[in-house]
């Protein structure tokens, strides 16, 4: 009973972290003080379900006892007696909803926490990390991996950027209307932020990242529930949906890493690639062409090889060039420099890589990776191999270790 309780409470904390901090955080206006009222809850469940059974609905019942601790915190404090009746009234709507435990349930205000996390009152250097601490789930020490910054200054920013919600008293609420434009691009940017974590989570089949490509993929739906007629939002959930449809694809049955080019088309999933073509069409009606639905049309380009079994390289060069124009991303340049290697030539997509900051690639993997395939493809095997080691040095997903070690291997048994 005390494993199935102990992976009943980190199954619960995985799946539901983001629901019940954003529907405490948005009675309580104050994320630090809903994290730690869920934490002490999860350790309660930890110390009582092993004796008492898991509960019908864990979610609810991790739920009312964290909404205990907040008030019970609230007490404790010391604040005005007005603002402890505020702090208990806020949880009236939670103490109905969680008299039948059982059949609890409670809305899903993820999407509210979100646009918290993403106001102008916050640096903007930090939104797209905040959101993926307090909506997701996702730990310190992987955003900072992701965002090459050391741990120690991710939980900084992170703690300070949770005051100032509080402090500042940041509505948790869905902008109105007629601010959502200005406030969308950080919200865009942090919802595909999280598809990229999971995405690069497939390694593994109990990493818990990969259920953040479902939740992205949510959120981007909710979003466009309330905003139907921004095309840059039918842009973003089109972008995931291309992506997500190759899923199954990415791996060999053995977990062997298989690139895009290579991938059979047949593993791909039809019913979500109709769902991508189609939004990608309707954000087309709008003559307002943004950069996710730049990267969207990209990847129409690739799956439309499932139909005509070839790939329109040129497209993806033109493509790639109005991208860059929008967003000169690091990604967008090397991936722009990929593509120019397929339809002009290796030399001249090296000569693209040469011409990118120094500094900005030395840790930079898909940069090494491209650039291992360029010089091997010129037949300069030393140092193709030189940058293939690099590549596979900094690569964080097994799979594509092994990928390219077979690929190193091969070079130096063809030079032996």
């Amino acid at each position: 009973m005390t494993s199935d309780a102990g992976r009943a409470a980190e199954k619960v904390a995985r799946q539901s972290y983001g629901k019940l901090i954003a529907f405490l955080a948005a009675r309580s206006r104050d994320v630090p003080a809903a994290e730690d009222a869920l934490c002490d809850a999860l350790t309660a469940a930890l110390r009582t379900w092993p004796e008492r059974g898991i509960p019908d609905n864990p979610e609810a019942w991790l739920l009312t006892a964290a909404r205990r601790n907040l008030i019970q915190a609230a007490r404790y404090r010391n604040v005005r007696d007005n603002a402890r009746r505020m702090v208990a009234l806020a949880f009236e709507e939670a103490e109905e909803r969680m008299n039948n435990i059982e059949n609890a349930v409670f809305p899903d205000e993820r999407l509210k926490l979100l646009f918290a996390c993403t106001h102008p009152a916050i640096d903007r250097s930090v939104h797209t990390p905040l959101m993926l601490q307090t909506v997701l789930g996702v730990d310190a020490k992987t955003m900072a991996r992701a965002f090459v910054v050391s741990p120690d200054a991710m939980s900084q920013r992170l703690v300070r950027a949770k005051v100032k919600i509080r402090d500042a008293g940041i509505p948790f609420a869905v902008p109105e209307q007629h601010l959502l434009p200005e406030r969308l691009a950080s919200v865009l940017s942090a919802i595909y932020a999280a598809y990229g974590l999971g995405w690069d989570g497939l390694d593994g089949g109990e990493d818990s990242r990969m259920g953040l490509t479902g939740e992205a993929i949510w959120l981007g739906r909710t979003l466009m529930a309330i905003l139907p007629d921004e095309s840059e939002v039918m842009g973003l959930l089109s972008l995931m949906l291309y992506c997500e449809a190759r899923r199954s694809a990415r791996r060999s049955i053995d977990g062997a890493y298989i690139p895009l080019e290579e991938q059979e088309t047949g593993r791909w999933n039809e019913i979500m690639m109709a769902e991508a073509d189609a939004l990608l069409r309707k954000a087309g009606t709008f003559d307002r062409f943004g950069p996710f639905q730049c990267q969207a049309a990209i990847q129409s380009v690739h799956a439309t090889r499932r139909r005509t079994g070839t790939t329109d390289w040129q497209a993806l060069v033109t493509l790639y060039q109005a991208l860059i124009a929008m967003k000169p991303t690091l990604g967008a340049k090397v991936s722009h420099a990929a593509v120019i290697g397929r339809s002009e030539g290796a030399a001249s997509a090296l000569a693209m890589l040469d011409s990118l900051e120094q500094r900005a690639i030395a840790s930079y993997q898909p940069y090494w990776a491209v650039r291992a395939h360029l010089l091997l493809e010129l037949g300069e095997n030393d140092a193709g191999a030189e940058a293939c080691r690099i590549a596979i040095g900094l690569s964080d997903s097994p799979a594509v270790r092994n990928f390219l070690t077979g690929k190193l291997e091969t070079v130096i048994s063809r030079s032996a």
